[in-house]
């Protein structure tokens, strides 16, 4: 048995199967991509220790309404038979959304880049790119196990089952951008930067209803540039958000020195199936992700609970 089927308890271990994923990170280097830590400045300044955020907004928020959970606090955390169904130990519940949001976006003027929130809660968020992998099984996972996600939508690469995201919204995940074709930004004039977000954001709020209000670009490339951020200003966007640690084969991999998940980290995985993770599949991968996590006894909450969207 290797270390990660020992690390699960004995209550599940018979059933157990060795939950093998290989997810390529969306990453230009074989990093996590994300230069930032904490909320930066748009203008790329170092960050100071603790988040900066965009200007205050009015109290009333707009945008997006995270989807309550059954239990009337925090994401619930499906049943244990769910958990053992799926070879995993059950994560603690996330904890109510907190009334006061730690992320607070402007409507208008620069806006901020971030890989973590400032909280106390002992939670982290995922977030899934790109779009690739259409799975009917994740579905079923994600709807028995109840953990949320944020997803970050590549549109060539969803455009040929938009349907299938739509299940996944339907149980409160939100849709943000992630450009039209995964294009490396840095690499390409302001023009073309424009329309990757511009041409992404009108087709998916066509498609799912919203405006996204988050973008990702691809591998965190150029995040912090002024031409980057004038292009998401223009487009809808109120934020750009990176991440501090990405899910690989069996682990992830993190930013920080002493590989520990820390309260507010974001984590990025990839809609990734058998022919990009070496056979195995998105659940697998999926299932390695949440024993991560519950072995440092973190829950997983919804990263949109944490941000106050600007006012109308």
């Amino acid at each position: 048995m290797n270390r990660h089927a020992r690390s699960r308890t004995t209550v599940y271990a018979a059933g157990a199967l060795a939950l093998l994923a290989a997810a390529t990170g969306c990453t230009s280097d074989g990093g996590s991509g994300a230069a930032s830590a904490a909320l930066v400045p748009a203008s790329g300044s170092p960050a100071s220790g603790s988040p900066v955020t965009a200007a205050p907004s009015p109290s009333r928020s707009a945008g997006p309404t995270p989807t309550a959970s059954p239990t009337g606090g925090g994401p619930a955390a499906g049943d244990a038979a769910a958990w053992a169904k799926w070879h995993l130990t059950p994560l603690p519940p996330a904890p109510p959304a907190p009334a006061d949001k730690p992320v607070k976006l402007a409507r208008t003027g620069p806006v901020p880049v971030f890989s973590e929130v400032k909280t106390s809660d002992k939670v982290v968020f995922v977030t899934i790119d790109d779009g690739a992998e259409k799975d009917p099984k994740f579905v079923e996972m994600l709807t028995e196990l109840k953990v949320p996600v944020s997803m970050f939508l590549t549109r060539d690469i969803v455009k040929d089952d938009y349907g299938y995201f739509k299940r996944l919204q339907a149980l409160g995940n939100h849709v943000h951008n992630h450009t039209v074709d995964h294009a490396q930004m840095s690499k390409v004039p302001p023009e073309k930067q424009k329309s990757e977000i511009c041409d992404a954001q009108a087709a998916l709020t066509q498609q799912y209803g919203t405006p996204p209000l988050l973008f990702r670009p691809p591998y965190g490339d150029g995040a912090n540039t002024p031409a980057l951020n004038t292009s998401v200003q223009q487009c809808g966007p109120r934020a750009v958000v990176l991440w501090r640690e990405s899910m690989q084969i069996h682990d992830m991999q993190y930013q920080a020195a002493d590989k520990k998940l820390r309260p507010g980290d974001i984590v990025l995985a990839h809609f990734r199936g058998p022919k990009d993770l070496k056979g195995e599949t998105m659940t697998q991968m999926f299932g390695e992700l949440l024993a991560r996590i519950q072995e440092q006894g973190f829950a997983v909450a919804r990263l949109e609970d944490y941000i106050e969207a600007p006012a109308a």
